[in-house]
């Protein structure tokens, strides 16, 4: 248990005032305890003078058995029970004075109070009112049992009122990793339970949305792309000039649009839909080559060719095409360097550094200023969603007149 959570805060709580509980116990037990003492000692020397006094005075008769009945003792009168308790019994305290000498005894459960005088008498009586002292506490004990029991029924039922607070931070977990199937509805009438099914209905509405955007995103799809393939058709038949050229870059914007708006699609924040394999770069980087339609030429590989990566090998093409695109659309030469090992994928083409920090590149619908009519903006953002989805990141630098963008935490399979 982590001393920041609330169950160990609680928890100490009641720790403290349960141990404050048991120390108030054994303190008003102390001094209940002495309180009793003595309330017995005086009591018994009470007894003891006044019984000095008759025994130096007069003899022992009847009248001065009833008047022991006043102080609720009594007189042993067997001798060999006397004897028995002077012999087994626990001197528990003695007194002398002028008149004689008195002493307690402890013997089976009760006590006996031995009175010899001066004069050579002696008396043993039995003291009649004695109560031991467990039994003196007993109502104290139950108070405090009370008390105790209280207080863990109490911390028993703080601690299930707390508990789906545990459920709720899984759930939270769950959702903070992408995973939007939660279920953290809760009966209870109370605020925790108010809280927990906020947050449901959030992760529903979220949920709602979420597929909404999908649903949209396909539904547009699949409209725009039978309209864009006949309109690319038919102005590809068009006699050559001017007015087809302006039609089929208008249509392959459209199309390159399209592709794109389909990657964003598939993109998945937690990878969750990611189909992950192991696969050779150099497979990778040849299968990015030949969707970008770029001349070969244009391309200047250093790939390690033992270097194997676990990626959705139909995302990472993409985020590795659009790469190889930008670099040859915004070097100085057309010509983009790639190189791959174990730390990194690299991109570095020849151009002047960039005029904006890498963040305000991959916002979506961002343009670089040199050729912002060729591009809506999109293809930085995608690479950086798609790393992202393979928990890898996205780095630039300039260096030595290059522009150099690097695939970090590859995480390569050996």
């Amino acid at each position: 248990m982590k001393k920041s959570s609330i169950f160990f805060s609680i928890t100490f709580i009641f720790f403290i005032a349960a141990l404050g509980v048991l120390v108030a116990y054994f303190y008003l037990i102390k001094y209940d305890k002495q309180k009793y003492t003595h309330e017995l000692n005086d009591r018994y020397s009470i007894v003891s003078r006044a019984t000095l006094y008759r025994l130096i005075s007069q003899p022992i008769n009847r009248e001065f058995k009833d008047e022991l009945n006043i102080y609720k003792v009594k007189m042993v009168t067997d001798k060999e029970k006397m004897e028995k308790i002077l012999q087994d019994g626990e001197v528990l305290q003695s007194v002398k004075s002028r008149l004689g000498s008195s002493s307690i005894y402890y013997y089976k459960k009760n006590n006996y109070l031995l009175i010899e005088s001066i004069n050579g008498k002696s008396i043993l009586l039995e003291d009649k009112a004695y109560r031991p002292y467990i039994k003196q506490i007993l109502y104290i004990q139950l108070i405090f049992i009370g008390i105790g029991t209280i207080l863990l029924l109490t911390y028993i039922v703080t601690i299930r009122k707390l508990k789906p607070l545990r459920k709720i931070k899984s759930e939270i977990d769950k959702f903070a990793n992408g995973d939007l199937d939660i279920n953290c509805s809760m009966e209870n009438n109370n605020e925790i339970s108010e809280v927990a099914n906020a947050f449901d209905h959030a992760v529903s509405q979220i949920r709602k949305l979420n597929s909404s955007r999908r649903l949209f995103l396909r539904n547009i799809m699949h409209e725009l792309k039978t309209p864009i393939t006949k309109g690319r058709i038919t102005a590809e038949m068009l006699p050559d000039g001017k007015q087809k050229e302006r039609l089929v870059s208008t249509f392959q914007r459209l199309e390159s649009l399209l592709n794109e708006f389909t990657a964003i699609e598939q993109i998945s924040v937690n990878g969750e839909h990611l189909q992950k394999r192991v696969y050779r770069m150099v497979d990778i980087i040849d299968e990015a080559i030949d969707i970008s339609m770029v001349n070969r030429e244009n391309i200047e590989l250093m790939i390690q060719s033992d270097l194997n990566i676990k990626v959705d090998f139909k995302l990472f093409t993409v985020a590795i095409k659009n790469m190889i695109d930008n670099g040859i659309k915004y070097s100085d030469d057309n010509f983009v360097k790639i190189s791959a090992n174990f730390k990194s994928i690299q991109f570095a083409s020849l151009g002047q550094k960039l005029p904006n920090e890498l963040s305000y590149y991959i916002e979506p619908f961002t343009q670089g200023e040199k050729y912002s009519p060729q591009s809506f903006g999109l293809g930085l953002y995608i690479v950086d969603s798609i790393l992202d989805a393979h928990n890898m990141k996205l780095q630039y630098e300039y260096s030595n007149g290059y522009n150099i963008f690097k695939f970090v935490n590859i995480q390569p399979i050996v």
